[in-house]
């Protein structure tokens, strides 16, 4: 499986992930060519060598009219009363640009993830929402910038550590905030982060959006055998090496941190163990299941497993605990194999069915959605087994 590790020991911001792209192709002035001949106004993109801590890399130049944004201007240029783009501008610009429809997509919805926050941060419509008019060209290249290279890397997997965002506080238009910035905050809920002895502003909110967009999980490097290490510098210099590390490289199957949280009841009725699994589904557990045991002074009881990923497993801890009359909870830490999985729709004469599909590790397979069959039989007061064979037969069997 082609693997794409991104580390952000030192955050991440758009030059910097970029940068460490452009590493890992062959053509790279031709990326460079291409970038500049998108017409983005006023916009001059070059790649510098950049040597941190010994260790050589590529700084991405991104001017505006032939300015370079300085990195403590970053934040103020995200920031959105005294600017001058609205994300209707940029919007129109993005699709303007000749752009695949794949690029064209995932640059809208990374800089949507930016509006998002920084509506959320003012307490203002994402219609209200400006960005600075240097700002908003420097980023929308970075933005564009790894899209392009994502698809021209099409890895099948991407996989990040824990996010570095820095500490302390950074100086911006509204004056001093704390980091990471309110909007970095935001994108970066439900993304693993910590603050970090660095002083400074490490993860911006165009890195963080990037990586949300992109990335399928966070934890550590898998098992891979590594093909190119990209290097993406920062311009700030610290005592660590301030860059962003890109391994591409193939591995043999995904593995993800997960966690089995299990706790024993004997105390409960079958309907109050049936909600507590509802609720338990509904807070993002991967997997719910109960097992008759014994327990002591010989009481029947139930032991009740969640599975769930290693990140939500406190948060799952406590669903339990509110839904069940446990008085403690046991947690294991695991890893699983997981397939890649994506989604289609095919049509059929009774409606449309959405098929899952799963591959990777030697494998593949297809099934029809159990509740998308079970929905038309029931629509069409016909049989399961009628609807199932109307979908293709390359779609698999279902659930």
């Amino acid at each position: 499986m082609k693997t794409l590790y991104l580390e952000c020991n030192m955050g991440a911001a758009g030059d910097m992930l970029t940068a460490a792209l452009l590493e890992l192709i062959e053509d790279r002035q031709g990326f460079i060519r291409r970038m500049n001949d998108l017409g983005l106004p006023g916009v001059a993109i070059a790649a510098e060598e950049s040597v941190k801590c010994g260790i050589t890399g590529t700084h991405m130049k991104v001017t505006v009219g032939g300015t370079e944004e300085e990195p403590d201007d970053a934040e103020a240029h995200h920031h959105g009363h005294h600017s001058h783009a609205s994300m209707a501008d940029i919007r129109e610009l993005i699709d303007g640009l000749e752009l695949s429809d794949r690029v064209r997509r995932d640059a809208l919805a990374v800089y949507e993830l930016i509006a998002d926050a920084e509506s959320k941060v003012h307490g203002r419509p994402v219609s209200e929402i400006h960005f600075h008019e240097v700002g908003a060209m420097d980023a929308i290249a970075d933005v564009v910038g790894v899209c392009l290279l994502m698809e021209m890397l099409s890895p099948d997997q991407v996989i990040a550590s824990p996010v570095h965002t820095g500490s302390g506080h950074v100086h911006c238009a509204h004056g001093i905030l704390p980091v990471p910035a309110p909007a970095t905050a935001l994108i970066l809920q439900g993304i693993p982060s910590y603050g970090g002895q660095v002083k400074g502003e490490l993860c911006t909110p165009t890195g963080a959006a990037l990586l949300k967009h992109f990335v399928s999980r966070f934890g550590e490097r898998p098992v891979m055998t590594v093909e190119a290490v990209g290097y993406g510098m920062g311009k700030k210099d610290f005592e660590q090496a301030n860059c962003v590390r890109a391994f591409l490289g193939e591995s043999e199957g995904s593995r993800e941190r997960a966690a089995k949280l299990e706790c024993n009841l004997d105390d409960m009725t079958g309907e109050e163990i049936g909600f507590a699994m509802e609720q338990l589904f509904a807070a993002g557990a991967r997997d719910v299941y109960t097992v008759p045991v014994g327990m002591k002074k010989n009481r029947p009881g139930i032991l009740l497993t969640v599975i769930c990923m290693a990140e939500d497993a406190d948060r799952l801890a406590e669903v339990m605990m509110k839904h069940t009359s446990t008085l403690g909870i046991r947690r294991q830490d695991l890893s699983r194999y997981v397939l890649r999985r994506e989604e289609k729709t095919v049509r059929t004469a009774y409606g449309e069915v959405r098929i899952k599909r799963a591959y990777g590790m030697g494998a593949e397979r297809e099934k029809p959605e159990y509740e998308d069959l079970a929905r038309l039989a029931r629509e069409h007061h016909v049989p399961l087994k009628t609807i199932r064979d109307t979908v293709p037969k390359s779609a698999g069997s279902p659930e």
